[in-house]
């Protein structure tokens, strides 16, 4: 029922490539160039700048950008509603997550989702959390999960899963016979952190700032772009870490991880669903409503 150019149009100005934009929609590139060819006829104004191999939006084509995200908003919200009536839930849903919770918490959830509505297509994106937040804000995504609450006045929170960050080290560290560390040994043990934008990144320094200590002031050894790079580093080093608790449960049940207590030092945190202030998709909200009742077995 939907124009089916429109969508057409969203995804290359979303995508900014004709290729690519084929590739989403699975069809040809020549179907593309003549869709977006009959809306520029039909509006009598370019959408496209074309130069070379790139393209970039005219102010034509930001308004009709625009009014596509509306458009696809309320045909989704429509579908819903009306799929409702037969208790038919059917649609696209685009969901982001930031690399811990995409990696470790919501693959089992997204498994029993899509048990309960195979009608229901789910594109997950990955990112770090500044990463989806942006994703977010662009219309990339409908919702997205994190591990950091920024400040965005722009975004809703809404607490999900409650997380603990440990510090840990192979059983083989020198220090692992210790039952704890003091702060002041800490600043002395060779870390592996996350890059810059790393929402467990921003909640390790929020932590520290009591004790009044920085990252400058700790023995970091390398900087890593994801967790699964850190426990391979860790498995074969003197190093420690700090990571997510669910990101290393089958490495404390082979006994191949332990964590290391560090004195009056505690970090607990909680995963966000986040949504644009004022949004309301149907499909986002009933993933979000199934996601909070599923039964993580921790």
């Amino acid at each position: 029922m939907f124009d089916f150019r429109f969508k057409v149009f969203h995804t290359v100005a979303k995508r900014l490539s004709f290729t690519k934009a084929a590739a989403d929609l699975f069809i040809t590139q020549p179907a593309v160039s003549k869709h977006i060819q009959e809306l520029e006829q039909y509006f009598q104004v370019p959408l496209f700048n074309r130069k070379g191999n790139h393209i970039q939006l005219t102010p034509q084509g930001q308004v009709l950008l625009q009014y596509t995200e509306q458009l696809l908003n309320i045909y989704r919200n429509m579908e819903f509603d009306m799929n409702s009536f037969s208790n038919l839930h059917k649609g696209l849903l685009h969901l982001g997550a930031s690399s811990t919770i995409s990696q470790y918490v919501i693959p089992s959830v997204l498994a029993d989702f899509h048990k309960k509505y195979k009608e229901v297509n789910v594109r997950l994106m990955n990112g770090n959390t500044e990463q989806i937040e942006q994703a977010l804000l662009n219309n990339d995504i409908d919702i997205g999960i994190i591990e950091g609450q920024s400040k965005n006045k722009d975004i809703k929170y809404v607490e999900y899963v409650k997380d603990e960050i440990v510090l840990v080290s192979n059983v083989h560290h020198a220090l692992a016979k210790k039952s704890s560390l003091t702060i002041n040994e800490l600043k002395k043990v060779p870390l592996l952190v996350r890059e810059t934008g790393s929402g467990t990144l921003d909640v390790i320094a929020h932590a520290l700032k009591p004790f009044g200590i920085t990252f400058s002031q700790l023995n970091i050894e390398m900087e890593l772009g994801s967790t699964e790079a850190i426990k391979a580093y860790l498995r074969n080093s003197d190093c420690m870490a700090f990571l997510s608790i669910h990101s290393v449960f089958n490495e404390l049940s082979s006994n191949s991880f332990r964590i290391m207590d560090v004195k009056g030092l505690s970090i607990e945190r909680y995963f966000y669903f986040i949504q644009r202030q004022g949004a309301s998709e149907q499909l986002a909200n009933l993933f979000m409503h199934f996601a909070q009742q599923y039964n993580f077995k921790l």
